[in-house]
């Protein structure tokens, strides 16, 4: 369930949507079932669905015709606060959800690309979930110059939104380079495969909007469950 720092539910089952409108699993023009079967499907109250719509409809995404029902609008240009997350389930879509490992301000690792400002870097180990289901482990490395000090508590589920809310710093464009590398030997032993096992591998290059390089990552994901996916528009 929520813990601190994440999303309001409407939120998250927004969020949801966007991600299966974009992966497919529900098409343009497609009418939502019923409220009431909707937010039974999903194990939520009808008002907590009704304002995750409205929020939708809010950015174009679904039209609302009274006596009709709810219509799917797929559009390229969607807002998200997942816009750059790009695993999903291997049948698509999936909502992110991360639990923080550790956090700790440390000396930039000489095998990164350059970052950022100053020596030291704050490292973020995180677990990822797509709708439950684990999907990957990830490193975040943010300049130090950003903040002196970052605790685990003061993050939210979405690291660009705190960076935007908290810092003003925004995200405007990443670099991924996508390989196969061995699980680290930090990994919780929830993920399914042990430390040293080949698996997917992303490393990310995160530019901020004064175009300098504020964040480097590297995720390690399930590939037998999650697939990288970028679509182009």
């Amino acid at each position: 369930m929520s813990h601190q720092g994440s999303l309001p539910l409407y939120q998250q089952i927004s969020e949801l949507l966007i991600r299966d409108i974009a992966a497919g699993r529900l098409a343009d023009g497609q009418r939502l079932p019923p409220e009431r079967e909707m937010a039974e499907q999903l194990g939520i109250a009808v008002g907590t669905l009704r304002k995750a719509l409205a929020d939708l409809a809010g950015r174009g995404m679904l039209d609302r015709i009274q006596g009709s029902g709810n219509y799917v609008r797929a559009r390229p240009d969607a807002q998200s606060v997942y816009a750059l997350f790009r695993l999903e389930l291997a049948e698509g879509g999936g909502l992110p959800t991360a639990e923080v490992l550790s956090v700790d301000r440390l000396p930039k690792p000489d095998d990164l690309p350059e970052f950022g400002q100053g020596p030291d870097g704050h490292r973020i180990r995180r677990l990822r979930r797509l709708s439950g289901a684990i999907a990957a482990v990830e490193e975040i490395w943010l300049c130090a110059s950003y903040l002196p000090e970052l605790r685990a508590e003061d993050l939210s589920e979405s690291l660009y939104l705190f960076y935007r809310t908290r810092l003003n710093l925004w995200i405007q464009r990443a670099e991924d380079r996508v390989d196969v590398a061995p699980v680290p030997d930090w990994a919780p032993p929830v993920f399914p495969h042990p430390p040293g096992t080949p698996c997917g591998h992303i490393v990310r290059i995160s530019w901020a909007q004064n175009n300098t390089r504020a964040e480097v990552s590297r995720t390690w994901f399930d590939h037998r469950n999650v697939r990288y996916v970028a679509r182009l528009k």
